[in-house]
């Protein structure tokens, strides 16, 4: 178990906190309702509920511990919820695994990367094309090298040889050519420079333009604020906040309360 996700059972549920209530209109790609997920006897996630719209950028923050990483594990089957629902365009996704999630248009880029670091960057792509979707945003290794100039370069270079801001791109990369309508992000700019940092936002916005919708896990509040359309605040394994980024940016109390930082 990651230490992320390590949350204290003694906690307590914590409260509904400050949250935007309002009707957000669109097209729900992801709808997630009270979700209940853990690790053996010590649940993580207790009544986890939010939506991510068709085309937006969705962030989800909060403290090392409080279930960020154990959401993604369980939307894309790599752990079993217990209880709750999970939809995926309207399509209840409980009980699928990592692969049947994939194939629906839905791919996770791992804290941890996980290129295959003896492979060539082409290869890795390559090995992205095997067992994702056909969906429309689907994309051809030489489109993606096109848009990534930098792994264009390094198309030969081994993943081992790449610098963490390559590995961080190849990773979204490769989600891309396996045809992800939605990306789920887990702490992409997590150890990078600053300047590499910037550089990785910028392909977060491109990836968005395009239509692809994302669910960014984001330790960097600042980095969050700056990317997301909407903003969830997970707390002690409940949604405590949900609400505009501009609007949580402008609000010193959740983010002292639930963050710990000013932004």
């Amino acid at each position: 178990m990651s230490g992320e996700d390590a949350a204290d059972p003694a906690q307590g549920e914590g409260g509904p906190g400050d949250s935007d209530t309002s009707d957000r209109s669109g097209d729900r790609i992801l709808s997630v309702e009270e979700l209940r997920a853990g690790y053996g006897e010590t649940e993580v996630l207790r009544g986890v509920s939010f939506d991510v719209l068709d085309g937006e950028v969705a962030a989800l923050v909060g403290r090392n511990g409080v279930g960020k990483t154990t959401t993604l594990r369980a939307i894309t089957g790599a752990i079993p919820a217990r209880s709750g629902s999970i939809r995926f365009r309207g399509e209840s996704i409980i009980g699928e695994d990592s692969v049947a999630t994939a194939k629906r248009g839905i791919g996770l880029v791992p804290e941890e990367r996980r290129i295959f670091p003896g492979l060539t960057v082409e290869e890795n792509l390559r090995m992205g094309q095997l067992g994702g979707s056909e969906t429309a945003h689907r994309r051809e290794v030489e489109e993606v090298l096109e848009t990534f100039g930098n792994l264009r370069e390094r198309r030969n270079n081994r993943g081992a040889n790449l610098s963490g801001g390559e590995q961080q791109m190849l990773a979204i990369a490769r989600a891309l050519v396996a045809g992800a309508d939605l990306l789920l992000l887990d702490e992409p700019t997590e150890g990078l420079a600053p300047l590499i940092v910037e550089s990785v936002e910028d392909v977060i916005r491109e990836v968005n333009d395009e239509g692809i919708s994302v669910l960014l896990v984001e330790q960097n509040v600042a980095v969050a604020l700056d990317l997301a359309d909407h903003v969830f605040v997970l707390d002690r394994g409940r949604i405590v906040y949900s609400g505009p980024a501009e609007r949580l940016e402008e609000d010193g109390e959740v983010l002292d309360r639930h963050l710990g930082v000013s932004v």
